[in-house]
């Protein structure tokens, strides 16, 4: 009599499922995407290369598939946009189609259409409409903010000044000065660089972007039934998303205690107001889970790119010497020795091509967060249904030799025209394009030229002695630089 054993027979059922849904797509989706032949179980995942830079990877395969095409991480099918024709043809001509967020298995056990970043529907128009207006009001693009992370710089620049040029690793020190300035807009308040809270935090957050790019993730979107039952780093994706949520609910207990309706200090007291409110919405979306995801949403997005930005900018200062002194000099000329200001921007053009090369060439979120679409489309030909994943490789429309004559170099030149003077272009979109474009892009714009142009008044940036710094970025769900250590030397 023919028998299987359990784990042959465990992996003959999710072969037979796999090959049922490829099957099922396929009929169903006559004009779909090309891309290509998935394997039982992992799809594409041997092609794309999961342990190393798979949105490279993706870049590299549109050669052959064309601008739009498909793959299948496991069982899990999507749709990549690559070129930042294709990409902003999407994102703004067709912005209502592909404004959606995917329903995945690790999504809805981590966000469950709660919070800014993964909801869809009215519960995020509710929550962006807030998240905008709030920020205003706490003082994005305006003075007030500006003055919050001009102290912040100060603390940090007395920080760097204690190691005395001496070698450090400085990530934690960047994450944390970076991390006050979205604290002080959620919580009014500020943690000391090694404060065990803040510490805390920004591992819980790190860690889930470290590990979000891996292949069990995929694996447990695909088969949650069977890799639920597993030991693996998914299960500590959801562990530090419930340990986040608990710190955050403890803190706006305290805080519905202290509520003074007429003196909100913060985002959270903001939100608490509108749960009193009385109207239909206040029970609805104004809620304790959706509080709980939009702080943790604002504080990994607040926390992450920034400093991830910031770091880069400083390794490739090291790795460019002769740029980082160029800058100097400009600072010289433009502030001296006064403070930065926002306003000096405008007359500082190499350093504002400078910082926006870094953004350009760090490329700290290559594929963007995972879009879907929000009815049946015909896009640039193929037919996408309506809850298709799609993913706007930014990475592709940053490294776009259209619109970059250097792609693949860090060459400020990008930004600049022939007369020295400061130039946009179009296909720089870190923060991407759309309905669903980064909510706090001004923010981080002011963070970023404030602490960069701080710093390099204050210090010159060198490797460590015989030090190799290598631009290869970290594997993860955003291009965050390699560990390494720097030495700060004061300049005055």
């Amino acid at each position: 009599m023919f028998s299987l054993d359990p784990i042959s027979a465990v992996v003959s059922i999710v072969v037979f499922l796999f090959l049922l849904n490829v099957f099922k797509n396929q009929k169903r989706c006559t004009n779909f995407p090309p891309g290509p032949m998935p394997l039982p179980i992992i799809g594409n995942m041997h092609v794309i290369n999961t342990s190393s830079h798979c949105i490279v990877h993706m870049s590299v395969m549109s050669k052959k598939y064309g601008t739009v095409f498909r793959v299948y991480l496991g069982a899990q099918k999507l749709v990549i946009l690559c070129g930042y024709d294709t990409v902003k043809d999407a994102l703004i001509n067709h912005a209502e189609e592909f404004a959606g967020r995917p329903l995945t298995r690790m999504g809805a056990k981590v966000h469950d259409n709660h919070g800014i970043l993964m909801s869809n529907g009215e519960t995020w128009k509710v929550m962006r409409r807030f998240t905008l207006a709030t920020l205003r009001d706490y003082g994005m693009g305006k003075k007030t903010i500006e003055n919050k992370i001009i102290e912040e710089c100060e603390c940090l620049i007395q920080t760097l000044k204690s190691y005395g040029g001496k070698p450090f690793n400085y990530q934690t020190i960047i994450n944390a000065a970076v991390s006050n300035i979205i604290v002080s807009i959620l919580l009014d308040h500020r943690y000391n660089y090694d404060d065990p809270t803040i510490l805390k935090l920004m591992n819980l957050v790190n860690e889930n972007i470290r590990i979000m790019e891996s292949s069990i993730i995929r694996l447990y979107n695909s088969y949650p039934s069977l890799i639920g039952w597993l030991p693996g780093s998914h299960k500590k994706v959801i562990e530090n998303s419930e340990e986040m949520q608990n710190f955050i609910r403890e803190t706006f207990t305290r805080k519905e205690k202290q509520l003074d309706i007429n003196n909100q200090r913060n985002l959270i007291d903001s939100f608490l107001a509108k749960q009193q409110e009385g109207k239909p919405e206040s029970n609805l979306y104004f809620n304790n889970k959706n509080l709980g995801k939009l702080v943790s949403n604002l504080f990994a997005a607040g926390m992450e790119t920034t400093s991830t930005t910031l770091r880069w900018g400083l390794l490739l200062m090291m790795k460019y010497p002769e740029i980082q002194k160029k800058v100097q000099n400009e600072i010289e000329n433009v502030i001296g020795s006064a403070q930065p200001q926002v306003e000096h921007r405008k007359e500082m053009p190499y350093t504002d091509a400078v910082i926006h090369e870094i953004q350009r060439f760090g490329d700290i979120v290559p594929g963007s967060l995972p879009h879907a679409t929000t009815k049946d489309i015909t896009f640039r030909g193929y037919f996408l249904p309506k809850g298709t994943t799609v993913i706007p490789l930014l990475h592709s429309a940053l490294r776009d030799k259209a619109y970059f004559e250097k792609p693949e170099d860090f060459y400020p030149g990008h930004f600049l025209d022939s007369d020295g003077k400061f130039m946009k272009n179009e296909a720089f979109i870190p923060f991407s394009l759309g309905k669903r474009s980064c909510a706090g892009e001004n923010l981080a714009k002011m963070e970023i030229f404030l602490f960069f142009t701080s710093l390099l008044q204050n210090f010159t940036f060198q490797a460590t002695p015989g030090a190799k710094l290598d631009l290869t970025p970290a594997v993860g769900f955003t291009n965050a630089p390699l560990p390494y250590e720097m030495c700060a030397v004061p300049r005055r």
